[in-house]
């Protein structure tokens, strides 16, 4: 059986306020094309569909008609859970419908497939977090858990228990005994997967992710995850790596996009899985196309910036300039950079201070505030702030009758 872990496409989600739907859109266009060229049996989405719990009608749009598309009128399985960014209502909404064209969806830990005809395939068994499949003749058995977050964690293990002395305390004992309970689903006779959003322990975040984390209490070990699983498809890690630990079944896809220039020095990708029963996954990355490169360009003078903006005018990619310099840029100079090159994403004026590394330079906790407000208003607004504006907030900081201006 071939299988296509994907996730965190984050649909909607923009680089400091520029949209990223046209490349989104030319993403799904690939991964179609990808997922029929390999001959796909199960597309499994780990999560993260959307960039918020409130999509935009587009970004909805999208996703129903690649779901549509990935169907092939039933033929195809696929299957989605929600990851922290979705709202877990809002993504299953569509499941009554999604069914007739193969699409399974799964908003949190409780949710239960209703068992039944899906497409061309058929769920034969379900319970809270498991579902076990009939795809082309071959038996698929997978222990599905959408994001488990204390609360939703807490209603799968919990509910009907009045003591609170039995209750475990620990984010990972609790779901190492989520896996144990429903690792026992697993069969000889079958592909055994496990597909979850969460962060493993030792994974690399990219710096894009909005955390799971709260104060660590989110983090699981790899030895927790079930022994059975032939193969565990996450989700919420945006660069694409084998877990730690996990004797390479668990991996993380990662995001098909680089959503920050922390992302850009590492390839994007997908994962093309073969299984078959009692075997070891045969795994192969399936590499993408960067579709806006995001750049950062470090120029040592205004004059040096604004020749590489005139001759890259016609290149489409996001830019992040850096200029050394020795003043801050005027509001005349910053226009005419951003009217030469489109996506510019920020300037930031570099000094000769910084990059001398002069000792004599003030740390972030010794600069006074009026310098940090307006190095903050620079880097928000693109231009210095003006007379009015400083005596508007050093007034409010400080006082009317402590703050005069010079």
């Amino acid at each position: 059986m071939n299988i296509l872990h994907t996730g965190d496409w984050h649909l909607g989600k923009t680089l400091e306020g520029f949209s990223r739907l046209e490349e989104q859109e030319i993403f799904l266009d690939d991964f179609v094309r990808i997922v029929e060229e390999h001959h796909i049996d199960l597309v499994i989405i780990a999560g993260d569909v959307y960039d918020s719990y409130n999509p935009s009608a587009k970004a909805e749009k999208m996703f129903y008609d690649t779901l549509k598309r990935l169907s092939d009128d039933g033929k195809r399985l696929t299957l989605v859970i929600a990851g922290n960014h979705d709202s877990p209502d809002r993504l299953v909404a569509a499941g009554p419908l999604a069914r007739d064209h193969g699409i399974i969806m799964m908003g949190t830990p409780k949710t239960v497939v209703e068992p039944g005809v899906y497409g061309q395939h058929r769920i034969v068994d379900s319970e809270e977090g498991f579902i076990e499949i009939e795809i082309n003749g071959e038996s698929v058995v997978i222990v599905a858990v959408a994001f488990p977050s204390e609360k939703r964690l807490n209603e799968v293990l919990y509910t009907g228990m009045e003591s609170d002395e039995e209750k475990l305390t620990s984010y990972e004992d609790r779901m190492k005994l989520l896996f144990n309970n429903l690792e026992k689903h697993y069969r000889e006779d079958s592909i055994n997967l496990l597909v979850s959003h969460l962060f493993v322990m030792g994974s690399v975040e990219s710096g894009s992710e909005r955390s799971i984390q709260l104060g660590g209490s989110y983090l699981i070990n790899s030895a927790i995850l079930p022994e059975t699983a032939q193969y565990i498809a996450l989700g919420h890690v945006h660069k694409p790596q084998v877990v730690p630990g996990s004797n390479k079944r668990a991996r993380y896809s990662g995001s098909p996009i680089h959503y920050s220039k922390n992302e850009i020095n590492f390839q994007k990708s997908l994962v093309k899985i073969r299984l078959a029963p009692m075997q070891a996954p045969d795994i192969e990355e399936i590499p993408l196309k960067t579709y806006k490169p995001i750049e950062v360009w470090q120029c040592d003078n205004l004059a040096s910036a604004l020749k590489k903006c005139e001759e890259n005018s016609s290149r489409d990619c996001w830019v992040y300039l850096e200029i050394k310099t020795d003043q801050y840029l005027k509001e005349n100079q910053i226009k005419e950079l951003k009217e030469l090159k489109k996506d510019i994403i920020s300037i930031r004026p570099i000094t000769h201070e910084e990059i001398a590394g002069n000792k004599e330079t003030k740390t972030f906790r010794e600069r006074a505030f009026e310098d940090l407000f307006k190095d903050f208003y620079m880097h928000q607004r693109g231009k210095e702030a003006s007379q009015e504006t400083m005596d508007m907030i050093m007034s409010l900081v400080y006082g009317e009758d402590e703050y005069e201006a010079d």
